[in-house]
């Protein structure tokens, strides 16, 4: 019975931790992209982060136009699943410092996934719908330009077909794969690693 209480306690502190860490990396995303904030959908971002992230803007500074608030956030957020997740799974208090190292490794995972996704949702809705005006689909087209102009500039459009994505999808899952590397490297508990999302193959 202690198990099962423990399963639940878990699944709740990482379903609640990991959509409002998607939410925070949102809001650093749309930050990085200067994307349109009044967008219903950057709105709902903004008021669901601005109550931890504007304190916390009154000490850390942007850093070159990265929202360093909304980095170290995300790191925090991490963190706190990371701590919770061991005490409530009966592992007791994990090292801090370890801790914080998995929420970095866990918190780019996660960063990974959420570009792996929007992209294979933005490649689907340009093929079914592609002039749509949906704010989710306008917004998401925003946060992916970011991705695809530095490959652009290398590989440019065969005429009307934009290849970049296919490069993008490589370049993401090789990275993907390293942080996993590096998180076995980091003896990142499997615990600790299904807190945070990744690539879904």
């Amino acid at each position: 019975m202690v198990s099962t209480f423990s399963n639940i306690g878990v699944f709740i502190l990482a379903t609640l931790g990991i959509l409002f860490l998607f939410a925070v990396i949102l809001r650093f995303m749309l930050q990085l992209a200067r994307a349109d904030f009044y967008n219903p959908i950057s709105q709902g971002i903004v008021k669901v982060t601005n109550p931890l992230l504007r304190p916390l803007r009154k000490l850390v500074p942007g850093f070159f136009g990265i929202d360093m608030a909304s980095v170290v956030l995300a790191l925090l957020v991490g963190w706190v699943m990371i701590m919770g997740a061991g005490f409530l799974a009966g592992a007791g208090l994990l090292n801090p410092l370890s801790a914080l190292l998995w929420s970095l490794l866990g918190c780019l995972m996660t960063l990974i996934a959420i570009l792996f996704v929007g992209m294979l949702i933005s490649i689907v809705v340009s093929w079914v719908a592609p002039h749509s005006s949906n704010p989710a689909l306008m917004l998401l087209r925003q946060l992916l330009e970011p991705v695809y102009a530095p490959v652009r500039k290398i590989i440019p459009p065969l005429g009307v077909i934009d290849i970049s994505p296919i490069f993008v999808f490589i370049l993401l899952t090789v990275a993907d794969k390293l942080l996993m590397g590096f998180a076995r490297s980091a003896q990142m508990p499997q615990l600790v690693y299904n807190l945070f999302w990744h690539i879904p193959f």
